[in-house]
């Protein structure tokens, strides 16, 4: 992770336009995911009517957990078809195939018209973002780390900045359709608002994609007749370190988005308010996470995330613990802040390290499958646990706990990297 390395103005170029062309991606792919889970209260009144308020919130983050299962599976076909084929055309084609998610859940028919097809209209929206997605960090990431002349974290931690964008415009449709227009608008038509603005993204992207070329270090590097079968014959040790380290990086971005139905369900905080923490959240990662990527270059990504991974132990209960005996507009927006704060320091190096961790032949196999089995695990399926565990157990530590428990698996994570596979 050098910075000591003279690049050309070409290729500062190349790796700005990588940038780019990466962050475009990643801003759709989060964008749709976030728009979801902050109109995910309105969504379970239009398409779950029949149901009481809890279990038609619980089949709402069933279906967000379902698109999650299906991410490995994304992850394996895209990831290998990557390290086949090329960055560049998987690049095309997971934007393309996010493109069709966002747009089928644009114009899903409500209950009321479809019945329970438009709930299975969703679900196949949800299935195809989420196989979409399982390509899209892993061929992303690759793209970057090859690409940049140095600077390596610096450069892939776009990837993650680009995420606090998402953040940062999803939020604020958030605040404003719901400020702005009656329940009966919000229902009937506010909440596809974000949906058909997010699907502009999508032709700009694919046209700087087309424009790309390919990495010399994938066109110099011997291709795998199996990419998986190799990564899970040589390096499934690697895989499963890679897989603990996500933790807190994801839990983070999920406990996050869960704050807005968290606040408005059991804390009564109104729901145009609880769209305020997305808010700042969104700007300390947009603006913070380039900051994180240049620390990691100095002093290594692994060591900047075990720092982050402590102070994620250290201060989930007390946070939780002055929200729900404190409720206030003012309060959650300061917990959530500390969260983007978390989120930023042990996201924004996680591209780097986990980059390090595979030879570039498998390279994109391996990023896609360690990112979306640990994000489908310690992240994914955490809106719909919490609710369950909230609705179960009826204490509001819980979702402090969870993120605990997260945070521990990680920091093992971590052990493993630094110790066995040297990373820094």
């Amino acid at each position: 992770m050098s910075t000591g390395a003279v690049a050309t103005p070409e290729q500062i170029a190349k790796a700005r336009k990588a940038v780019i062309s990466s962050s475009i991606g990643a801003a759709l792919e989060w964008f749709d995911i976030i728009v979801y889970a902050t109109f995910a209260t309105t969504i379970a009144k239009v398409f779950y009517p029949e149901s009481d308020g809890t279990f038609a919130l619980i089949l709402t983050f069933a279906t967000f957990a379902i698109s999650y299962v299906i991410r490995p599976l994304g992850g394996m076909v895209l990831g290998s078809y990557a390290d086949r084929k090329g960055r560049k055309s998987a690049l095309t084609l997971t934007l393309g195939l996010m493109m069709l998610g966002t747009l089928i859940m644009a114009v899903a028919p409500p209950y009321e018209v479809a019945g329970v097809a438009g709930a299975l209209i969703i679900l196949l929206s949800r299935l195809i973002q989420g196989f979409s997605a399982g390509g899209e960090f892993g061929t992303a990431t690759a793209f970057l780390i090859e690409t940049a002349p140095h600077k390596k974290a610096f450069y892939s931690s776009w990837q993650v900045a680009s995420q606090g964008a998402s953040m940062l415009l999803a939020s604020a449709f958030g605040y404003f359709l719901t400020t702005g227009l009656s329940q009966e608008a919000l229902e009937s038509w506010g909440w596809r608002v974000p949906f058909f603005v997010g699907l502009l993204i999508g032709p700009v992207g694919l046209y700087i994609r087309a424009k790309l070329e390919e990495t010399e270090e994938f066109i110099s590097t011997a291709k795998e007749k199996s990419p998986l079968g190799t990564l899970f014959a040589q390096h499934y040790g690697r895989v499963l370190a890679a897989v603990a380290t996500i933790g807190v990086a994801t839990i983070s971005v999920y406990m996050i988005l869960y704050m807005p139905t968290f606040a408005v369900t059991n804390l009564k905080i109104p729901a145009d308010a609880a769209f305020l923490g997305g808010i700042s959240a969104g700007i300390i990662t947009l603006c913070g996470v380039p900051l994180v990527g240049h620390l990691a270059d100095r002093i290594g990504p692994a060591r900047v995330m075990t720092y982050a991974a402590v102070a994620a132990f250290v201060l989930a209960y007390p946070l939780f613990k002055l929200m729900t005996s404190k409720p206030s507009v003012i309060v959650m927006v300061i917990v959530i802040a500390v969260l983007g704060v978390i989120m930023s320091f042990y996201f924004g190096p996680l591209p780097a390290l986990l980059s390090n961790l595979f030879p570039a032949a498998i390279r994109g196999s391996g990023l896609s499958v360690a990112y979306n089995v640990g994000v489908t695990l310690l992240g994914g399926i955490a809106p719909l646990v919490l609710t369950w565990l909230l609705d179960v157990t009826g204490s509001l530590d819980a979702p402090s706990l969870y993120y605990m428990a997260i945070a521990v698996i990680s920091l093992l994570g971590l052990v493993v990297v630094r110790k066995r596979y040297g990373q820094r």
